[in-house]
């Protein structure tokens, strides 16, 4: 179920030129970009550790990512926090300031990652020991749908 949230993640996050919906991932910092990346995310990846306050960042987020839908007709962004407390909190605020602005956001990855990863992980950064084992899967599922 996860691996098949994170080729779906994937394809939506590709740029457009590669077949992929150009759709931006939001994580809280560089380590938990570097996992995507090991995963195969090739598009856009937003880092929410910027020195920005709340406010700002929603604000950037609207202004590049919120007046479009993407090509496949879902949300223009995918929210991953990491699925402990503080990675709740930031979700719940970042999806709440970015709804009352009607950007929607793709929350799919996350809620299958928190079913899948617990106890084993917490955060996004520690998908990276798994990049190798998914890496197989993902190929495959990319495969057919690409």
């Amino acid at each position: 179920m996860a691996a098949k949230a994170i080729c779906a993640s994937i394809v939506r996050n590709m740029p457009l030129d590669q077949g992929g919906c150009g759709v931006p991932v939001l994580v809280e910092g560089i380590k938990d970009e570097r996992a995507l990346r090991d995963l195969g995310f090739k598009g856009a990846i937003e880092r929410i550790n910027k020195g920005w306050d709340t406010s700002r960042l929603v604000a950037y987020l609207h202004s590049e990512y919120g007046d479009a839908r993407a090509m496949d007709g879902g949300a223009p962004i995918i929210l991953l926090m990491d699925w402990d407390r503080t990675g709740g909190k930031l979700q719940s605020l970042i999806r709440e300031r970015l709804m009352a602005m009607d950007v929607t956001v793709d929350e799919g990855l996350r809620n299958s990652l928190l079913k899948a990863m617990k106890p084993e992980g917490r955060t996004v950064e520690s998908l990276s020991p798994y990049s190798e084992a998914l890496a197989p899967m993902i190929d495959s599922f990319l495969d057919d749908i690409l």
